[in-house]
């Protein structure tokens, strides 16, 4: 763990960097000196700049040994060692790397060289760390960093600059180019770097290049308009953007020679190809600039009148009816089987109830649009803040978890990392963080393996605009992949990285063997090893030697996450923190690649192919401490994605949900940075399915909750979060307030209170609410801290890293300063266009200490920040608790899906999900996550829906009940009304009508079709009579008797070969529990069909209504379970055994039980027994 020497228990820190493998004996490394991470901008004027200069470290001293490495500042600098941490670089031996011996202690000068902090280094190396023990960096052989190329002799000399020299400037001969010979002039009192001399005729140079640089500063030039005839009545005018030249300076004759114009003005404006319009002399009006820039990034569509009005009205003409259906039915009870009326009414009642709780959140439903041209003009076009035209979005950190390659496959969390690196964000922008839950060194080899393969795969996504960007499912499709494609070496190129895919598919489906066959050989060497060592000291070669069986990474050194055979600090629940930079951050500048040879597949030279930036994470674990599963392993995320790359936006997705339109985040980032976007805290897009059979036999698509009711939402305070395919903004996560709020006060919400949450001293905050600790200028010293801000280590935690990256990410996620009213905080055009500072090793140090196990004790993590801990449904309490603040969310629904996942198709898999997202439902009604205690922020009818999210498995009690009363009916030969009288028929078919044009109107606003909605209403009643009841058990046993509730993982389907069965998981039967309910209630109405068919037959006097009435409800309820009894049989019609020992026992029992309750008519000596 690293701390900083200005918190009070902070220590000297040592970081071990080991390096394995062969050839690396004389390898050492330095680190480079922590800086202060909290200034974004290097704009001396930006509310981010730092107060005064960074102190630069100083010189690197290193051992005779040639094995120790350490750094430390100047003697001058000692006084403020507050702000810095002194390292400690060892290099012990591994067993194939033995330690240096004397005669080689001398460090030759190409090794000194290499002590100095660069990207390979960081992406080269394992960061581990946790509970008791330090920080340690073990570095590797990586494959994925190229080297350097040599820089070429006319390139210019000094650091970091490549730029081409010029000669002359200096006798020594020291070569640098034109901008850093400005610098000097500048910065160095006109010294030359390289002999330290002044610079001959430095005064005169100054003036003749200063103002080219300014007006080069000022507006990108545009192609000469010398050709052109101007028109007499234009005049030339002196130009204001050199106010700074010497008074000898003529403008007009340097525009002349530089073949530059006036920029963007509105004397004269050329056309598209400068002069050579059919106009007046070629010219046109100037275009209005600014009119395209302030148009909105989105815009919301309303569902049309002439369906929304008749679906309102129908919503009331059928609660009319269900009430006065619901009056009759109380004020006529059936006299003859009064118990039968009374569980009848009583469920009756429970579905209105249910049923208003589900409709009244759909009054209001809208669509929404984006401008992605706009989003592109507003914050990637040149202007006089950001001249170069660089990205001035912000950054967005991308989190994929995983838990078990064995239930998810490598293979799948690859493809979804592919379709991550290849988006098109800018890629300086983008950080993609993987989250192993597990440590297993399977998934951290195949995401090394991704990484390589990423350098052909993204620049051929990009070259070509490959959608989907997924290289399985774009080799998969079965449409004609030459649409759309117009480069003539598409097809060569494709062919080639379809032959690498395939390589690479074949090398991460052996990665298994090859990690048992190679941990197997270096555990029989350590054994032999161990033997001969025993054997050299007298022991006796027989004993056994005690040699834990390790997983050994490729490297030759102890994988320090999860080991196959679990021992000690490498179990599942027992191992070290792991964090590794597989891709180091990129430049800011493109970088475009070479022609197609040997080594490059693809012809490069017009594609930027830099990578965004990619990190393995692994949290440590430790026995005795609650790691709260996913909410846990995503807050860990969180924390780590803050020290090293900070982005203000989050987007979460599962490993098996990969992005599907390359454009999604660009239409997420339009609701983000739109006006009233600051009090946006995610945004919401819907879950599409692939692999789901084509009668989607258990309603995987849910297109009704995606389509109808998250549209819905979206019309109020937002749509819910469902724990994928999220962008969130970072300070909403951080249980900060919005800037503005609404108070809902009176009766349904009706009296509105405007709130001001940025202003503290004006607004009253709830207990649930915290402010931002920064509202301005962080930097000033008392005016912009709010009292909040001394709260933050008892928050967030004692990183001080972690506390400085707050209002960075909150000024980051500020809207443009143009989109604002007064008096409102902003952030200006261009501030986000610079550079993203470099990754260094006390970086990952950091981030390393912020992963442990107890860093989260005695802090908000889990209860106000972050993922919301105590429920298996952690993304809904967490989208609640943000809604609950003031915050609203929006539902974006993208042209083309923005992202695509799996889902499970064999039935027990489905009901085990269920059984998940129910139980996680009623842990919620019992919490006080419950919205009847919701803050008077939230809308009355978002509150009507958390609420219905915590009821409706209870629903299923009731369901059962009713289920089962057409059986009881037939069996009994009563029915729940005395006789089918016409008024109840009357308003049975009102019921029925109204539900059916109310579902008909619903398809035709949401885009669904009926076949969805059938399937929906099916699985609702399956879900009902089988995961829902026992939800409702198991939350009451946590409840009541505190039974800590466990779930398994859900199986990820892996990627089908070619010539499998594609479904085949759809025909498999596995025997759960869950099946009983359902089962049963089968069998029984099927025999109370058959009994009640029989009594009415040979009845004297058969009462033939009560028969129709009981067959009737009987039909409904087999026909909603049909798709449940066809899973069963399974493609030959096996069902396990016990399924009908279970049923068919449970049918006898309750037919003995009804019998015995009201035998049947006649002689009454049934109980007795006569003996022949």
């Amino acid at each position: 763990m690293v701390k900083t020497a200005s918190s009070p228990s902070s220590s000297p820190v040592t970081i071990t960097i080991s390096s394995g493998g062969k050839g690396s004996g004389a390898r050492s490394m330095g680190l480079t000196s922590p800086v202060p991470r909290a200034s974004i901008s290097n704009n001396p004027n930006s509310p981010l700049s730092c107060k005064g200069n960074r102190a630069s470290s100083g010189g690197i001293r290193t051992s005779s040994g040639g094995r120790y490495c350490s750094m430390s500042k100047d003697d001058t600098t000692e006084e403020i060692n507050s702000e810095f941490v002194s390292y400690t670089v060892h290099i012990p031996p591994t067993p194939d790397h033995h330690s240096i011996s004397d005669s080689q202690t001398s460090i030759p000068e190409d090794v000194r060289n290499m002590i100095k902090p660069d990207r390979s280094f960081i992406s080269g190396t394992i960061f581990t760390g946790g509970f008791n023990s330090v920080t340690r960096g073990h570095v590797i052989d990586c494959s994925m960093e190229r080297p350097e190329p040599v820089k070429s002799t006319l390139a210019c000399g000094m650091k970091g600059c490549d730029e081409k020299a010029i000669q002359g400037k200096c006798e020594c001969g020291f070569r640098i180019c034109g901008e850093c010979y400005l610098d000097c002039l500048a910065n160095g009192e006109g010294h030359c770097p390289g002999c330290k001399e002044p610079y001959k005729g430095a005064s005169e140079d100054e003036s003749e290049d200063e103002p080219s640089s300014e007006a080069e500063d000022q507006a990108l030039p545009l192609p000469s308009m010398a050709d052109s005839k101007l028109d007499k009545r234009l005049s030339l005018v002196k130009s204001f953007k050199a106010q700074n030249h010497p008074p000898d300076f003529d403008h007009t004759r340097w525009l002349f020679e530089t073949k530059g114009t006036y920029g963007y003005g509105n004397a004269v404006w050329p056309k598209d190809g400068y002069g050579a319009g059919s106009g007046a002399n070629g010219f046109e009006h100037p275009p209005d600039f600014f009119e395209k820039r302030k148009r909105p990034l989105t815009r919301k569509i309303g569902v049309s009148a002439a369906i929304l009005s008749p679906y309102r009205l129908l919503i009331a003409m059928r609660l009319v009816a269900l009430g006065l259906f619901l009056t009759w039915r109380i004020r006529h009870p059936n006299r003859e089987a009064i118990w039968l009326w009374g569980m009848s009414i009583t469920c009756e009642l429970w579905f209105a109830f249910s049923w208003l709780l589900d409709q009244l959140p759909k009054l209001c439903p809208v669509n929404r649009v984006t401008n992605l041209s706009v989003l592109k003009e507003r914050f990637e076009s040149p202007n006089l803040r950001n001249p170069k035209g660089r990205s001035d979005l912000p950054g967005i950190d991308v989190f994929v978890s995983t838990a078990d390659p064995e239930k998810e496959p490598p293979l799948v969390t690859a493809n979804t990392i592919l379709s991550i690196l290849a988006v098109d964000y800018p890629v300086e922008k983008v950080a993609c963080y993987l989250s192993d839950d597990g440590g297993s060194l399977l998934t951290f080899e195949a995401l090394a393996e991704t990484a390589s393969f990423s350098r052909f795969w993204v620049p051929f996504c990009r070259k070509h605009n490959i959608e989907p960007r997924n290289p399985e499912a774009y080799f998969a499709q079965k449409r004609n992949f030459l649409k759309n494609k117009v480069r003539l070496d598409f097809v060569r190129e494709r062919r080639r990285v379809k032959r690498e895919y395939d390589e690479f598919k074949v090398r991460i489906n052996s990665l298994p063997d090859s990690i048992r066959r190679r941990s197997g050989a270096y555990n029989a060497h350590e054994e032999l090893r161990l033997k001969k060592k025993q054997m050299e000291m007298g022991g006796n070669p027989s004993e056994p030697t005690n040699v834990p069986k390790a997983t050994w990474m490729s490297d030759g050194s102890h994988w320090p996450g999860t080991w196959a055979s679990a021992e000690r600090d490498h179990s599942r629940g027992d191992h070290a923190g792991i964090i590794q930079a597989m891709l180091a951050p990129p430049n800011a500048e493109p970088v475009f690649g070479a022609e197609a040879d040997g080594e490059n597949l693809i012809d490069t030279t017009e594609v930027d192919i830099r990578l965004p930036m990619l990190v393995y994470v692994s949290r440590e674990k430790r026995p005795g401490y609650d790691h709260n599963k996913k909410a846990g392993a995503m807050n860990a995320l969180v924390r780590t994605s803050a020290i090293m790359s900070n982005g203000p936006f989050i987007l979460n997705l599962d490993c098996d949900h990969y992005i599907y339109n390359s454009l999604a985040l660009r239409e997420g980032m339009c609701f983000m940075l739109d006006r009233g976007g600051d009090r946006i805290c995610y945004v919401q897009f819907p879950q599409r399915f692939e692999g789901i059979d084509p009668n989607d036999r258990y309603a995987n698509h849910n297109t009704v909750f995606f389509d109808v009711s998250m549209r819905a939402l979206d019309g109020l305070q937002g749509p819910m979060y469902v724990g994928t395919g999220c962008i969130f903004r970072r300070t909403a996560l951080y249980g900060f307030s919005p800037p503005r709020a609404t108070e809902h006060r009176g009766w349904f919400g009706r009296k509105k209170i405007k709130l001001f949450l940025r202003k503290p001293k004006l607004a009253k905050k709830e207990d649930d609410d915290a402010a931002l600790p920064i509202t301005g200028n962080f930097n000033d010293d008392d005016d912009g801290f709010d009292i909040e801000s001394l709260l933050l280590p008892k928050r967030f935690g004692n990183s001080s890293s972690l506390a400085a990256s707050i209002p960075i990410a909150e000024y980051q996620g500020r809207l443009l300063q143009e989109l604002q009213g007064k008096g409102s905080h902003g952030r200006p055009a261009g501030s986000l266009a610079v550079p993203r500072e470099p990754l260094d090793a006390a970086t990952v140090a950091e981030a390393i200490s912020v992963i442990s196990c107890f860093y989260e004790d005695k802090t908000e993590w889990g209860k106000r920040v972050g993922w919301i801990y105590g429920s298996v449904t952690e993304d809904v309490v967490t989208g609640y608790r943000m809604h609950n603040r003031g915050w609203r969310s929006i539902y974006c629904v993208t042209k083309r899906d923005a992202f695509r996942g799996t889902a499970p198709i064999n039935l027990t898999d489905r009901l085990h999900q269920v059984l998940r997202w129910a139980t996680g439902s009623v842990e919620i009604f019992f919490s006080r996550n419950n919205a009847l205690f919701a803050s008077p922020r939230m809308k009355f009818l978002q509150r009507v829906a958390y609420f219905n999210v915590g009821m409706y498995p209870f629903t299923s009690l009731f369901l059962i009940v009713y289920c089962i009363l057409p059986a009881v009916s037939l069996f009994s030969g009563q029915f729940i009304v005395q006789s089918l009288d016409i008024t109840f028929l009357i308003f049975l078919l009102a019921i029925t009508l109204t539900l059916c044009l109310l579902s008909v109107l619903e398809i035709k606003w949401s885009g669904i079709t009926l076949h969805d909605w059938w399937r929906n209403e099916q699985f609702w009643l399956i879900g009902g009579t089988s995961a829902h009841p026992a939800a409702v058990l198991q939350g009451l046993l946590k409840v009541i008797a505190g039974v800590d509730i466990s779930f398994t993982l859900t199986s990820k389907s892996a990627t089908p070969e070619d010539g499998d069965d594609e479904f085949a998981d759809l025909y498999v039967v596995k025997w759960s529990f869950l099946m009983v309910p359902p089962i049963t209630i089968m069998m029984v109405n099927l025999i109370a069909i058959a009994v009640g068919a029989t009594r009415t037959l040979y009845s004297p006097f058969p009462q033939w209504s009560k028969l129709v009435g009981g067959v009737f409800f009987s039909f409904w309820v087999l026909c909603h379970l049909y798709p449940f009894a066809k899973g069963l049989m399974g493609r030959r019609g096996k069902v396990p055994t016990i399924v009908f020992v279970w049923s068919g026992l449970l049918s006898i029992i309750i037919s003995l039980l009804w019998v015995y309750i009201s035998p049947p008519s006649g002689r009454q000596d049934y109980m007795n027994f006569h003996f022949p």
